[in-house]
């Protein structure tokens, strides 16, 4: 299934999602392959989105927003234009992760799980990203960054982003 980017109109989002329900054939017990695909069309979950795909599941509203909200996987809010995960596991805590994500939510003004207000970078955490050795680190989009001091690490991450921002690539 294509990124949500490739979607250009409503209408082609639409029919994704009725290709995917079709796909599914409406069955309830699908509910959290439904939520993955339709996020991947949409970018993130809308609560109009979730009151549809309860529809034509046939499911109640409050059962499809309570697994939408509880697994990590979902997001019900757009991301912004670049995103930044924190690992915060037992490692990278030992090594300062909390302190990184704390320093990342003091730099950019919002705290962990939002999107900056002009949507262009949002900050999250996880409990582990599995490469342990590289503690204390972050995921800047689709690039690991780590370095040997949290200021370093949170520069490095600001750096990635000016990068970005200034050619459209990854550095």
């Amino acid at each position: 299934m294509p990124p949500y980017e490739d979607y250009k109109t409503a209408a082609d989002r639409q029919n994704a999602i009725e290709q995917i329900l079709r796909q599914h054939r409406h069955n309830p017990d699908a509910l959290i392959e439904v939520l993955h695909s339709a996020q991947e069309v949409y970018g993130h979950l809308s609560r109009e989105l979730l009151g549809h795909l309860a529809e034509q599941l046939k499911l109640p509203p409050s059962l499809v927003y309570g697994v939408a909200s509880f697994y990590h996987a979902f997001r019900l809010e757009p991301r912004g234009q670049h995103h930044c995960t924190v690992c915060t596991g037992t490692s990278c805590h030992i090594k300062g992760g909390t302190a990184l994500l704390a320093e990342l939510e003091r730099r950019f003004g919002i705290s962990c799980g939002e999107t900056a207000p002009d949507g262009s970078f949002s900050l999250d955490s996880v409990r582990c990203l599995g490469v342990c050795d590289l503690a204390p680190l972050a995921v800047l989009d689709d690039a690991i960054i780590s370095a040997e001091t949290i200021a370093a690490l949170a520069d490095r991450v600001c750096q990635c982003l000016a990068e970005k921002n200034s050619t459209g690539k990854s550095p």
